[in-house]
């Protein structure tokens, strides 16, 4: 199968993680800074090349009333581009709260505050590509253990 990466996207930052080759564990790869759109699509670019990828998962942050807001819409903007660029699958999960569990991890972890910048968006990125994993692997296990 395929290796699938998982973004999550900010104005200054992007977490990048990257599934395993059996698809079933996301694992945080790194962080982008985010200097100008076209370093970082040349450092996406390069990660798509050194993996193989073909499918890119991006996290949507929504607001809570389930609109999509200027910040999703510069993520989207971001992503679009990405798949027209280098022609890939494009997939789109709901990123709410997928920071605060990252932050939340890193305190629990003990993580001074200023260091949990460097670690935060690649964490945030390994829960949205986790959660995409496990939606597609759930529709399998239940096409499969169903009785129609």
């Amino acid at each position: 199968m395929d290796r699938v990466i998982g973004l999550d996207i900010g104005e200054k930052y992007i977490g990048i993680a990257i599934s395993d080759e059996t698809f079933t564990i996301a694992q945080s790869l790194c962080t982008v800074e985010r200097t100008s759109n076209k370093e970082a699509y040349e450092k996406i670019h390069e990660i798509l090349e050194k993996y193989n990828v073909k499918k890119v998962v991006a996290g949507l942050p929504k607001n809570m009333n389930n609109t999509i807001g200027p910040t999703g819409q510069m993520v989207m903007k971001f992503a679009e581009k990405l798949k027209n660029k280098f022609r890939i699958q494009l997939v789109y999960v709901d990123e709410r709260m997928t920071t605060l569990m990252a932050d939340r991890i890193l305190i629990e972890s003990s993580v001074r505050r200023e260091n949990r910048k460097k670690y935060v968006d690649k964490i945030a990125a390994s829960f949205i590509l986790q959660s995409y994993i496990d939606s597609i692997r759930n529709k399998e296990d239940y096409g499969k253990n169903s009785i129609l």
